[in-house]
């Protein structure tokens, strides 16, 4: 019996005990981009549990870095056209300079609308074994990403002014929206709220909570609320077993994922994924180089481990999948083998090793 609750929820609900597959059917191909800052350490963690689990897939693995200098239009292309391929990717992050040097889409941005990988979605969960100020943690975040203030869209209308454009469109608010009721719907959750500043941003965010509204008429069954941004920040530290599904545009997702992630241990233990209509996308939840970790064999590949685990099952290899995600998990509630982020002293390879310990073990209940 599996039980997730907090004080707003309690579900009870069996897990089937997964046997084994007798052989892999097929191996799959996966486009891999392991980015910066410790990305390459965490995709290697990922390619070392992957091949003490037997798991069927194959990567295809491509640099892209605007830091390292190692990215290009060519470089690009060839990343769009494995994943157009192989439809899923594994990706770390690609940092983004501050620096203006001539053209304002980052590699990251220009990657999400190439793809069209509209939502962005993160769990927050806690980890059983872990204790934060706020334990039995579950809820969800989903971000529209391919437009609003992350739009690049800045100029220079007189010497010393910055205008920069932040794009709200119906038919993108709409269909994000409906993403977010669907999920909603297909997890068995019960309720979703809208992040916005509509009190300040009259037409941008108004058009967004108006769509929302429109799709949530929809969904009878499903309880909609909605929520200013600022507001929502405080009742996450305050009390986030109020929320259960939050939707929002691109710049509040991107703040609110990180905020949630620290409520559950950091970024390093909150996994994530984007969709578009075909391709799939996973990655961390919350998107950090951690550059001041880079070759210290210090970083968690906690997060890195558990998106894998989600790719694993959204190839329909969920005997995979559990044995990944159940090995970490139990590595995590033993406490013996901790990252400095976690209050431990273990290595990265520490963990991984000790997640490779645990892959054989029966799931957890």
């Amino acid at each position: 019996i599996h039980i997730s609750h907090n004080t707003n929820r309690l579900i009870i609900s069996t897990l089937p005990k997964i046997s084994p597959p007798a052989r892999a059917d097929a191996t799959f191909k996966v486009t891999m981009v392991p980015g910066d800052g410790v990305g390459p350490e965490l995709m290697t963690a990922v390619k070392e549990v992957f091949k003490a689990g037997d798991v069927p897939v194959e990567f295809e693995e491509f640099h892209l870095s605007e830091v390292q200098n190692m990215a290009s239009d060519e470089k690009l292309e060839q990343v769009l056209t494995s994943m157009k391929t192989n439809k899923v990717a594994m990706k770390g992050k690609i940092h983004t300079p501050m620096e203006f040097k001539g053209e304002l889409a980052s590699y990251e941005m220009r990657l999400r609308r190439k793809l069209d990988l509209f939502a962005n979605v993160v769990h927050v969960n806690s980890l059983p074994g872990y204790s934060t100020r706020h334990n039995n943690l579950d809820l969800v975040i989903i971000r529209e990403q391919t437009e609003g203030e992350y739009s690049s869209l800045e100029h220079e209308s007189v010497t010393g002014v910055i205008e920069c454009l932040k794009i709200i469109t119906r038919d993108k608010s709409r269909r994000i929206a409906k993403f977010a009721f669907d999920y909603a719907t297909k997890k068995g959750r019960s309720k979703v709220t809208a992040v916005h500043k509509a009190n300040i941003m009259k037409l941008g965010d108004g058009l967004f909570l108006q769509s929302c509204a429109e799709i949530a008429q929809l969904y009878p069954k499903i309880k909609y609320e909605t929520i200013i941004i600022d507001n929502c920040c405080m009742q996450l530290v305050q009390n986030p077993y109020q929320f259960d599904v939050l939707v929002m545009p691109n710049l509040y997702g991107n703040i609110i994922d990180n905020l949630a992630a620290g409520l559950v241990g950091g970024a390093g233990v909150v996994p994530g994924e984007s969709y578009s209509a075909e391709y799939a996308v996973f990655e961390t939840g919350a998107r950090h180089p951690f550059a001041q970790a880079v070759g210290r064999n210090i970083a968690n590949p906690t997060a890195m481990l558990l998106s894998a685990a989600n790719m694993l099952r959204h190839l329909n290899l969920e005997y995979h999948s559990q044995m990944v995600s159940d090995a970490v998990k139990r590595v995590i509630k033993q406490g013996k083998v901790r990252t400095r982020d976690l209050g431990g002293y273990s290595t990265t390879g520490d963990f991984v090793r000790a997640v490779v310990e645990n892959l054989r073990h029966q799931p957890i209940n």
